[in-house]
C-alpha cells in the first residue's frame, strides 16, 4: 500500500466518522433535554465543520481552506459565549421573577390598586 493509497483511505475513514459524528450531533440537538445540552451540541457542529474542511484541505492541497476553517472557528467560539450569556441572564430573570412574585406588596402599591 503506497502512502497515496492511504492518504485516499484514511481521508474516506475521516469522511464517515465525521458525517456519524455530525448526524450523532443532530440528533442530541434534537433530542437534548436542556438547553445547555442543545448549545453544546451546536457547538460541536462547528468543530465539526471544522474537520470536514481540514479532511478537504488535505485531499485538495488547497490550504486557503484553512483561513475558513479559523474564521468558523472564531464565529463558533463568539457564538458559544453568547449563548452561555442568554442561558445565564435568563437564569437570573427567572429567580428575579419569582424573588418578586413571593414578596408582599408595599403599601402604597396597595393603595394605588384600591384607588384604581
Amino acid at each position: 500500500m503506497s502512502s497515496a493509497d492511504f492518504l485516499i483511505f484514511a481521508g474516506i475513514v475521516s469522511f464517515a466518522i465525521l458525517s456519524l459524528a455530525f448526524f450523532l450531533t443532530i440528533l442530541r440537538i434534537i433530542l437534548g433535554p436542556t438547553l445547555p445540552d442543545r448549545v453544546i451540541a451546536l457547538d460541536m457542529l462547528v468543530y465539526i465543520g471544522i474537520g470536514y474542511i481540514a479532511v478537504v484541505v488535505i485531499y485538495t492541497g488547497y490550504f486557503l481552506y484553512l483561513d475558513i476553517a479559523i474564521a468558523l472557528g472564531l464565529v463558533g467560539f463568539l457564538a458559544t459565549v453568547a449563548f452561555a450569556r442568554f442561558i445565564l441572564h435568563r437564569g437570573r430573570a427567572s429567580e428575579q421573577i419569582k424573588q418578586m412574585e413571593s414578596e408582599p406588596e408595599p403599601e402604597a402599591k396597595k393603595k394605588r390598586k384600591r384607588k384604581l
